[in-house]
């Protein structure tokens, strides 16, 4: 309907133009540029966002922040301008703008610990980082990026970095459940709002017009996953952000136990992916849906040189040694080779005291995590069948219960191994055998999905207890979903630069580092997430007399307890006290967890800048990161401003024009630079040494840097 109410003011204008009345099309067009068509939504609702860390200066807006120990109020949402201040207080007067909110108080003193700063999202911020940690396992791979901020302010300082190349965003943004599940305006929004809808596609809207022009125009995709609370409301407004895009919905099972809704059981959530330009899906060896015709459930086994293995510790309720006793016995091993010796035969004794060792051999026992009983889930000579041919193996030791994890093949996939369906070798170290393929050409994926490897639960919620034992997070995605949606379109992009602005759990990067490993690939995974508490959490902060910005109060936020500490782990394949984590990667690419990756990982806390300062050359430490991702984000930062030039792995600055000429010699004798900044006010000099590095891509500072910014504010005003 909008298309066609919009192809009718188009040939009113074109009519009006051929009779001659230019007034008549000119009033048209003003009529026609008044009117919203398609999705219409309460777009000019103030997102307001608060710049913790933002030093207060004069003229700043702000808002006073309630007293310790007291919640958000009414009083805390008003608006106020700083009119002078010290060291200790601060002196405001009510600031009138035309919100839903107005001002009409006195002027007031405050304790200044008590003022926070205000952007709202069409007023340009200068934000800079400043590194908290990073973690090297290789010399030459470029770094991952995990950004604490903000991410809308995060975007728009990412435009200075990676305009136009982008090559896929993954997205998973709330959900707009009703259940407090994201913020507006410093507010948990519920499902009693009047406007929740508005402000989500409000929200969303911003968000995605700033990652639009971080993507390759030429070739790139957005995905952005969704449930059933806003998929269609999404649909329209991704066709109005990208209208020269092709969009396909898919439809993903990843809770195969089902939610209640409105009386069906719920299975599902979808995906939306937006292609740009060229962008296509590339094939695959996995049509992604398990129950086609001539297709069985265990065929489907998500392998290129591996199969899908299950643990042979029985799960579940009532799996205990008093249930099923015959499935309880010992299994004798090597300990230096983890070989099988000997199965034993079930045993009924006192297992308060279960024997370990029978002389060189450890016993291993069915006992859970908890430290109770369980059983194995075969008899004694099925599992002796079964290691016989390969079908099951000892797959490490766990200290922690002093006994041994086996994994083993389902039925199904055996029988499809013994149908020459999936071909395999017996070249695993423990005599497993190995997947060599499972289907004989590749095809394009389906528009329904349905694979065991994408169920959130025992993938996403169980992957995650596994790297950080003692943390939660609510609802992560599946690792393997992640990373079969990404491959089908960074899977022949090794260098690809992907971004997630709703990083959450990290899931995203690890899944880009899991398809490094797959084909050696420098792949680049850029992850925003801010360091929000849950609503739940912030209540008990709250109480002890914490406010966001306290050390304490961070400590608990998702990018300190959960993103950061993921990423660590899945590089290191360690736990966050040292500990090898335990488990094997499934599916594509099988390896244990505690191998981790050969990857590099930097971590940034997202800071706000005097344009003033930075103009004049006093702030360059905060956005000399922002300097060296630009140049890829690879080798060496220059972090310091030095006389004359410096120079890096890959890009070099010119501090001060008195050298460029042996600036300009150096730079042509230095073949892998990518990038080069020069800090000048004078156009023809900075032009200069733009025609004497043709192939060299030269940056002015500081105006590209602030010009950025005002650029970003500019287009979120219109």
């Amino acid at each position: 309907m909008a298309s066609t109410a919009q192809a009718q003011v188009q040939d009113m204008v074109e009519r009006a133009a051929r009779l001659g009345d230019d007034v008549l099309a000119t009033e048209i067009k003003a009529f026609a540029a008044s009117r919203q068509y398609g999705l219409v939504f309460e777009h000019n609702r103030p997102e307001r966002m608060r710049l913790y860390g933002k030093p207060i200066v004069v003229n700043d807006i702000v808002q006073i922040l309630p007293k310790r120990g007291c919640p958000e109020d009414g009083y805390s949402r008003l608006l106020w301008r700083v009119l002078d201040l010290d060291e200790t207080i601060a002196n405001l007067e009510p600031y009138k703008t035309p919100s839903y909110i107005d001002n009409n108080c006195e002027p007031i003193t405050v304790s200044r610990d008590r003022v926070v700063a205000i952007a709202e999202y069409d007023q340009p911020i200068y934000a800079g980082l400043k590194e908290v940690g990073r973690i090297e396992r290789s010399e030459n791979r470029p770094f991952h990026v995990a950004i604490n901020g903000e991410n809308y302010q995060a975007l728009e300082t990412l435009l200075f970095a990676y305009a136009g190349r982008i090559d896929c965003i993954y997205i998973d943004p709330p959900y707009n459940s009703g259940a407090h599940d994201w913020k507006y305006n410093n507010d948990y929004v519920d499902g009693t709002d009047r406007y929740r809808h508005s402000k989500w596609l409000s929200f969303m809207e911003r968000r995605l017009r700033l990652a639009k022009k971080l993507m390759k125009e030429s070739d790139s995709v957005l995905i952005c996953a969704i449930d059933d609370k806003e998929v269609h409301r999404l649909g329209l407004l991704l066709e109005q952000v990208f209208p020269d895009c092709r969009i396909r919905l898919i439809t993903t099972v990843v809770n195969p136990s089902g939610r209640a809704g409105n009386g069906f059981s719920m299975v599902e959530e979808y995906l939306f992916f937006v292609q740009m330009g060229n962008s296509t899906p590339i094939p695959w060896k996995d049509p992604m849906l398990e129950f086609e015709e001539n297709a069985t459930s265990s065929t489907n086994s998500r392998i290129i040189g591996g199969l899908s293995w299950e643990s042979f510790l029985r799960s579940g309720r009532g799996n205990t040694r008093e249930a099923r006793k015959n499935l309880f016995y010992p299994i004798y091993i090597d300990p230096k080779t983890l070989a099988v010796v000997e199965v034993g035969r079930p045993y009924y004794g006192d297992a308060r005291e279960l024997p370990r060792k029978r002389g060189n051999l450890k016993i291993a026992w069915p006992i859970k995590k908890n430290g109770s009983l369980g059983i194995w889930r075969k008899q004694p000579d099925e599992l002796v069948s079964m290691l016989d041919k390969g079908y099951a193996y000892v797959s490490s030791y766990d200290k922690k219960r002093d006994t041994f994890s086996l994994k083993y093949l389902l039925e199904g996939t055996i029988e499809a191994i013994e149908a020459n369906k999936i071909r395999v070798e017996r070249t695993g170290a423990r005599g497993q055998v190995i997947g060599i393929d499972e289907y004989s050409h590749e095809t394009l994926p389906k528009t329904v999905w349905n694979v065991k490897s994408h169920n959130a639960g025992k993938h996403g919620s169980d992957m995650l207890t596994q790297l950080l034992p003692t943390h939660n997070f609510p609802y992560p995605k599946s690792l393997y979903a992640v990373e079969d949606t990404l491959r089908f379109f960074v899977g022949n992009k090794p260098n690809a630069l992907i971004l997630d602005f709703f990083a959450g759990s990290g899931t995203t990067n690890h899944a880009v580092m899991r398809l490094n490993h797959q084909d050696g690939g420098t792949r680049q995974c850029i992850s925003v997430t801010n360091n929000e508490v849950s609503e739940t959490e912030a209540k008990l902060l709250t109480k002890r007399s914490l406010r966001q910005g306290d050390e304490d109060w961070e400590r608990e936020g998702i990018f300190r307890r959960i993103t950061r500490p993921r990423i660590e782990a899945a590089i290191t394949g360690t736990t966050s006290d040292g500990m090898p984590i335990s488990g094997d990667y499934k599916f594509t690419d099988i390896f244990p967890i505690a191998k981790g990756f050969k990857e590099n990982a930097v971590f940034f806390d997202l800071t706000y800048q005097d344009p003033d300062a930075i103009e004049l050359g006093r702030s360059f430490a905060e956005i000399a990161p922002l300097l060296w991702l630009r140049a890829g984000a690879c080798g060496k930062l220059l972090e310091e401003e030095v006389s004359g030039y410096a120079i890096a792995d890959r890009y070099a600055i010119l501090f001060d024009y008195g050298y460029v000429r042996e600036f300009l010699e150096t730079i042509r004798a230095t073949p892998k630079l990518s990038c080069v900044y020069a800090v000048t006010d004078d156009s023809a000099r900075f032009a200069y040494i733009q025609s004497e590095l043709p192939r060299i891509e030269v940056v002015r500072l500081y105006e590209s840097y602030l010009r950025s910014f005002r650029i970003a504010a500019e287009d979120s005003a219109r």
